[in-house]
């Protein structure tokens, strides 16, 4: 492959982490490849910081446009920046005794491949499935869908929006919504933890931690926004062809409201398919009931030559995603030769000192919003998998089969193999059959994943300059044999 296709770093993912570790690389003077699909840097929590149509910037708040910062620093370094580009494979390059990594990159319909001394994965959360029955009814958003909208057109849902769910990000929606306009008619807050199981050292923690007061404040605006309801049980969305409303349980007695937009929310997951895929380690954290990536102190995972931050591995918030990019990047630089262990320890001190202070509350607030049981293991014919539309109890009802985990049940039905690849009903599947053969969801384990994890049509990679396609098809025919994946579509 040509030189011009080389790096010495190549991060995936421009939020807070991969801008950060980015830039850091290249102000060391590494050659440094920056990816991400969306238009503009900033990932999920700044998306759309670069291009906002919302004039008045206490809609989103201080938080939101602390990323012009980094954006700043981004744009004033040397990293080569590729908006609107997947990453859908990375693969080590066997032939190249230097060891690098060749990453496959689809952009404006066009697939290519780029090599890499070292990959830092900063592909953030995604929104943790909440499958209800009804969810599937044109107006049913999640509400990550629908801040989206707001952060880059400016725009909320007309009519009577109801938003149900349960975690911090709820209230900053509400308030962000209402200050843009939107009409919120009530917000159900699913039961949750009391105080007194999360612990009286969390809730110290989380006393002397930067959330409090922004929290607090956070809260007071949602809560003038709109009226609560908590501790909301059985929750449905009514409606035939598209979403009328939403029923639920509160104090024993049931519950409708009129909607003409329902927002669902329940916290976010960690996005392993791409950690998966590489064959990285990953570990179930059971108090919030996902998997997240096994990475050491500097985040570098069980694969050499690949490192973890932000969100992607674990969520801890943005500013400890800013901390950790930066913090591997310092690592990276001392793997690859440019600065001494000595040196990386002593730049990194202060941002561990940083890092340990955005860390102190988090158990708090992992433990006090823990998704229930109701919302992470439906049953009867609620929709697990969107793609092939598979329900509950077909999944659950693999276990008279003999099935034990995901990767068996793709022998009798199609779930984690349609379009998302397992994104939206990975988890949920993970735990109807944990729950129903009597396992932890460590030991049902998740969906074995394979390159390439986005689609990819065969006329792009058709069209990749020859030497690349050749180069791609040896090295996928020695990563994963001759069989072909759900990924690769026409």
């Amino acid at each position: 492959m040509s030189a011009e296709h080389d790096f010495d770093v190549i991060v995936i993912g421009a939020g807070p982490a991969g801008m950060r570790a980015a830039t850091r690389c290249a102000q060391a003077g590494l050659a440094t490849l920056l990816v991400d699909e969306q238009p503009g840097p900033g990932g999920q929590i700044y998306r759309g910081i670069t291009m906002s149509a919302i004039s008045d910037r206490a809609v989103l708040g201080a938080d939101y446009w602390h990323g012009e910062t980094l954006v700043e620093q981004l744009r004033r370094s040397t990293v080569d920046y590729r908006p609107q580009t997947t990453a859908w494979s990375v693969m080590p390059d066997d032939a190249d005794r230097r060891s690098y990594w060749e990453i496959g990159l689809s952009s404006a319909g066009k697939s290519s491949l780029a090599r890499a001394r070292h990959v830092i994965v900063a592909t953030g959360a995604q929104e943790r499935p909440f499958p209800i029955p009804g969810w599937t009814l044109p107006g049913v958003m999640t509400a990550g869908a629908a801040q989206i909208l707001l952060k880059t057109a400016g725009l909320v849902a007309s009519g009577k929006t109801v938003i149900a769910g349960n975690g911090p990000l709820l209230y900053l929606l509400v308030a962000q919504l209402a200050a843009a306009g939107a009409r919120i008619e009530r917000v159900l807050e699913i039961a949750r933890a009391t105080p007194s199981k999360v612990g009286a050292a969390r809730a110290w923690d989380f006393v002397r931690s930067p959330y409090l007061v922004k929290g607090l404040s956070i809260w007071r605006r949602a809560h003038r926004a709109a009226p609560f309801h908590t501790g909301v049980t059985a929750l449905r969305i009514t409606g035939d062809t598209s979403a009328t409303g939403i029923g639920y349980q509160r104090n024993g007695r049931d519950y409708h409201v009129e909607a003409d937009t329902v927002l669902l929310h329940q916290g976010v997951v960690p996005s392993i398919n791409l950690t998966s895929a590489l064959g990285c380690a990953h570990e179930w954290d059971a108090l919030q009931r996902c998997f997240t990536v096994t990475r050491d102190t500097w985040g570098a995972t069980t694969v050499d030559g690949i490192s973890i931050v932000g969100d992607g591995a674990a969520i801890r918030g943005a500013r400890v995603a800013e901390l950790e990019g930066e913090i591997a990047a310092l690592d990276v630089l001392s793997r690859l030769g440019v600065v001494s262990v000595a040196h990386r320890d002593a730049v990194a001190a202060p941002l561990r000192v940083a890092l340990r202070r955005w860390l102190r509350g988090r158990a708090f607030l992992d433990a006090r919003y823990r998704p229930a049981d109701a919302t992470c293991i439906p049953g009867g014919d609620t929709i697990v998998c969107r793609c092939e539309e598979i329900t509950a109890t077909q999944v659950a009802d693999m276990t008279d089969h003999g099935v034990t985990g995901p990767n068996q049940m793709k022998a009798f039905l199609r779930c984690g193999m349609g379009p998302c690849q397992g994104r939206v009903c990975g988890l949920t599947v993970t735990e109807i059959l944990a729950r129903r053969c009597g396992l932890t969801p460590d030991e049902t384990g998740y969906y074995r994943l394979r390159f390439p994890i986005k689609p990819v049509t065969l006329q792009e990679l058709a069209a990749m300059p020859q030497t690349e396609a050749s180069q791609f098809a040896v090295t996928r025919v020695k990563a994963v044999g001759s069989t072909a994946t759900g990924g690769i579509s026409t």
